[in-house]
């Protein structure tokens, strides 16, 4: 245990986490005095001889799990998972796996030790088996600290081809020694199963291989990957983490905004002036002037269409406009269905979270009704319209379906008269633009910018547009 707790130290410390060397051996005394049965008095103790900042201690806890607790969550979910499936009682299960050791004696010397782990049910010998695989692929291969090619290399090293080889043959080796049908049925049917969770181990250990060594990659790689995810299959969990990228998108487009507006300020070269100040020497130019004109704050007006086809689209804009809202001068937000109703009370008087479920949810408009971008647009110009001004950028975000209602395109025509620009974010894919109810083709030609916004990466390619 000694060996494990200075391997589990190397981590920590490969993680950001300070640990000394008297630290180590607070915590091996320690685990001399409570021992390791009780899983939460040895967490305790660790955490207390090991951690020092309280900034630390969600590490702590992530590389614990991580590396004390290994696929045993895992293995108890898919045994789980695997006696709904095959529609068994605990009691019928296991009735099941002693007829499948039963067969097992009979094949013996036919099957590898994984396969005959796997069907055995004995879970531990498959972990420890992936784990020795991990382990050594780990130590040859640079390219362990991606998750799938560490897991290529581990199906490689346990000869998961072979395995799988087995699992298809075993129909026929149950026939052999004499096997009923409706047993070779049942027991094939639970071997299929049994390699599907192998493959779902190997995947889960190649991660968990990955965080250890570099959680801040991971971290990187989820929201990567969420970044690139069409809102369209937006799950809960991914609307919750969404907030974790809205912050960063924020802070960094903020950075990035705030220098370019740095270096406006200093000014740019002014041709024209510095060859008039410079004509007494003959058009050399030893004086250098700089156009220092005045850099205005843009106003916002957002316009998003709340159905349910966008939803998430809209969430992310309203989330995302109101982060980095002290950017501009002014912003005013309004959502849609066929009614309209302007939100920008809730962002002053709630905090963004709130304020965007209060908005989405229904509580200022009718969010049941039938998408009709017609009313809409027609009811804000009546109501809404001296919003716009020359220094407004006006945004939608919609998908232009208009269920064959009246148009009402001149409405867009006189925004973009009277408005700095004119954007339009279309959540669908724009190769369905201008079929069946999309009036897209119709409403894109009074824009100056017309983009397909199915990501957040899509997104952040053309937000700056917003604010320049």
């Amino acid at each position: 245990m000694l060996d494990r707790i200075v391997e589990f130290s190397e981590l920590l410390r490969r993680n950001g986490i300070r640990v000394s060397l008297p630290e180590n051996m607070d915590a091996a005394r320690a685990l001399e005095l409570i021992g390791v049965a009780d899983q939460k008095q040895f967490k305790s103790a660790l955490r207390a001889a090991l951690i020092k900042r309280s900034i630390d201690a969600k590490t702590f806890d992530e590389l614990f799990d991580l590396y004390f607790l290994g696929q045993g969550g895992t293995a108890r979910d898919l045994e789980q998972k695997l006696m709904r499936q095959l529609g068994m009682s605990p009691e019928e299960f296991q009735r099941m796996l002693e007829r499948m050791q039963k067969f097992l004696d009979g094949l013996d010397g036919e099957l590898s030790r994984l396969t005959r782990a796997l069907l055995s049910g004995d879970m531990g010998e498959v972990e420890r088996l992936l784990r020795e695989a991990a382990e050594a692929e780990a130590k040859e291969s640079r390219s362990s600290l991606r998750a799938l090619l560490l897991a290529q290399g581990i199906a490689g090293r346990i000869g998961l081809d072979g395995v799988r080889e087995e699992i298809e043959n075993l129909r026929h080796l149950l026939a052999r020694i004499g096997a009923d049908p409706q047993t070779i049925e049942k027991m094939s049917e639970y071997a299929e199963r049994r390699f599907r969770d192998l493959l779902e181990l190997v995947r889960d250990l190649a991660q968990r291989e990955t965080r250890k060594k570099d959680p801040a990659r991971a971290e990187r790689e989820r929201l990567d990957h969420l970044s690139q995810k069409s809102f369209a299959y937006y799950s809960e969990d991914d609307i919750r983490k969404m907030n974790e990228v809205v912050i960063q998108l924020a802070r960094r487009f903020k950075n990035l905004l705030s220098l370019r507006r740095r270096h406006a300020r200093r000014g740019r070269l002014d041709v024209s002036a510095t060859f008039r100040k410079n004509l007494q020497y003959g058009g050399v130019p030893f004086r250098i002037q700089l156009d220092r004109r005045k850099k205005e704050k843009p106003q916002v007006v957002v316009l998003c269409d709340i159905s349910d086809s966008v939803l998430n689209a809209s969430r992310f804009m309203l989330q995302f406009v109101y982060s980095i809202q002290d950017l501009y001068s002014k912003v005013r937000s309004f959502v849609f269905v066929s009614d309209i109703g302007e939100v920008t009370r809730l962002f002053e008087e709630n905090e963004i979270q709130h304020a965007v479920e209060m908005a989405l949810r229904g509580d200022v408009i009718d969010v049941y009704s039938h998408s009709n971008f017609g009313r809409a647009f027609e009811l804000f110009y009546r109501e809404h319209f001296a919003a716009v001004t020359s220094k407004t950028t006006f945004l939608i975000i919609g998908d232009g379906r208009n269920n064959y209602n009246r148009a009402n395109d001149w409405v867009l025509k006189e925004i973009r008269r009277k408005a700095k620009q004119l954007i339009w974010l279309n959540p669908e894919s724009r190769m369905t633009w201008g079929y069946g109810d999309s009036e897209m083709d119709r409403y894109g030609a009074y824009c100056h910018v017309v983009e397909e916004c199915r990501s957040i990466a899509q997104l952040y390619k053309i937000i700056d547009r917003i604010v320049a």
